[in-house]
C-alpha cells in the first residue's frame, strides 16, 4: 500500500481525469471531492492540502481508498480559476471545496448544486456567496480567514515601531482581492486615531508593486500592509525583497511571510481552516446539506516578529508589541 506521505506527494500536485459516472454510481464505493486551490503548488500550498488531507484522514476518509481527490491549482492567477472550476465541476464530485473568494465566485458560477466547503475566504456575506454566516443558505458553507478587528490591528502594528510609520500604502491585487474595500474600510476607520494616512496601492505584477514601493520610499516615515490574498502570497518573495531593498517597514498577513524575511505578520493559521474545512466535507459526504451548518469565523491568530529584519531596516519593536508575539525570529 502506498505511504501517506508519498500519497500526499502525488496527490497534491496533480489532477487526474475520472469517468463523470463514478459519482453517480461508485462500483467501488470511493466517494469524489474537487478541491480549487487559489494559491500556487508550492511548498506553502501543499502544507495547506496536506492538513484538508490529514483533517479527512482523522475522520476515516482514506485517500487512497474510500475517498479520490482532484486538485487544480490556479496560482493567483484570475484566468485560471474559471478553467479549473469548470474541470472539476466536469467531473462531477460530490463535494466541493475552495481556496480563496475567485475559487468560490468560479465555482458558484457554474454550479448552484454541488456543495462547496469554503476555506480561507473573506467576507462570505459581503460578497453574496451566503446568506449569512448563521443561516448560509444555499449549497454553500465553510470557514472564513478574516475577522474585523484584524484590519486595525495590523495598522497599529505599524504604529508600534521606531521610527513610527506615518504613511501606509495598502499593497493587493484587485483581481484577486475582490474583498479589499471591506478591510481598507476598517483600516481607514482606524487611521485617524493612529496619527497615520492610508492610500490603496493596487498591484497587478511585480512591476507595479515596486514602482508603489519606490514611491512610498521617497516620502518620510512610510510603510506597507499587505493583505491576505492569493496573488501576493504567490508573489511573497517579490514583495519582501522589495520591502527591504527600499527599507519599508511592512504588516504581512502570514507567519509565511516572516518565516522568509517579511517583518511582522499577523492572522490566522491557513492550514488550521483547512483541517477544520475537512469536517464538514465529512458531514456532506455523509448526507448533510451545507445550508445545515453555519459559517464560521477564525479563532487562532498568530503574531510573528522577525528581529532580524528590524535590525536590516534599522527600526526598533516597541517591547510590548514584542511582549504579545507568538514568535519572534532572531
Amino acid at each position: 500500500m502506498m505511504s501517506r506521505r508519498k500519497f500526499v506527494g502525488l496527490a497534491v500536485g496533480a489532477a487526474v481525469g475520472w469517468p463523470i459516472a463514478a459519482r453517480a454510481q461508485p462500483r467501488d464505493g470511493t466517494r469524489r471531492l474537487g478541491v480549487l486551490m487559489g494559491g500556487s503548488d508550492d511548498p506553502l500550498g501543499r502544507a495547506r492540502a496536506a492538513a484538508l488531507v490529514q483533517g479527512l484522514s482523522a475522520l476515516n476518509w482514506d485517500d487512497s481508498g474510500n475517498l479520490r481527490i482532484d486538485w487544480r491549482w490556479a496560482g493567483g492567477d484570475p484566468v485560471l480559476y474559471e478553467r479549473y472550476a469548470g474541470e472539476l465541476i466536469a467531473l462531477d464530485p460530490e463535494v466541493l471545496v475552495a481556496w480563496s473568494s475567485p475559487s468560490v465566485a468560479a465555482l458558484r458560477r457554474q454550479t448552484s448544486a454541488i456543495p462547496i466547503v469554503l476555506a480561507n475566504v473573506t467576507d462570505p456575506v459581503g460578497q453574496g456567496f451566503v446568506e449569512s454566516l448563521a443561516r448560509p443558505g444555499g449549497n454553500i458553507t465553510g470557514f472564513t480567514d478574516y475577522d474585523p478587528p484584524m484590519a486595525g490591528k495590523w495598522l497599529g502594528m505599524l504604529t508600534q515601531i521606531t521610527p513610527p510609520v506615518a504613511r501606509v500604502a495598502v499593497v493587493f491585487n484587485p483581481a484577486t482581492a475582490p474583498f479589499a474595500g471591506l478591510m481598507l474600510r476598517v483600516i481607514e476607520e482606524s487611521a485617524p486615531s493612529l496619527g497615520v494616512t492610508v492610500r490603496a496601492a493596487p498591484c497587478r505584477d511585480d512591476d507595479e508593486i515596486e514602482a508603489v514601493m519606490a514611491g512610498l520610499a521617497r516620502e518620510e516615515r512610510g510603510g506597507l500592509l499587505v493583505l491576505p490574498e492569493n496573488f501576493m502570497v504567490t508573489h511573497r518573495v517579490a514583495v519582501i525583497t522589495l520591502a527591504v531593498k527600499y527599507r519599508l517597514p511592512a504588516v504581512y498577513p502570514y507567519r509565511s511571510f516572516t518565516a522568509i524575511g517579511g517583518l511582522m505578520s499577523y492572522g490566522i493559521d491557513p492550514n488550521d481552516l483547512f483541517r477544520r474545512a475537512a469536517s464538514y466535507v465529512d458531514l456532506i459526504l455523509k448526507g448533510a446539506k451545507p445550508a445545515d451548518f453555519p459559517v464560521q469565523n477564525p479563532n487562532k491568530f498568530e503574531l510573528v516578529i522577525n528581529l532580524k529584519t528590524a535590525n536590516t531596516l534599522g527600526i526598533t519593536i516597541a517591547p510590548s508589541l514584542l511582549d504579545h508575539a507568538d514568535e519572534v525570529i532572531e
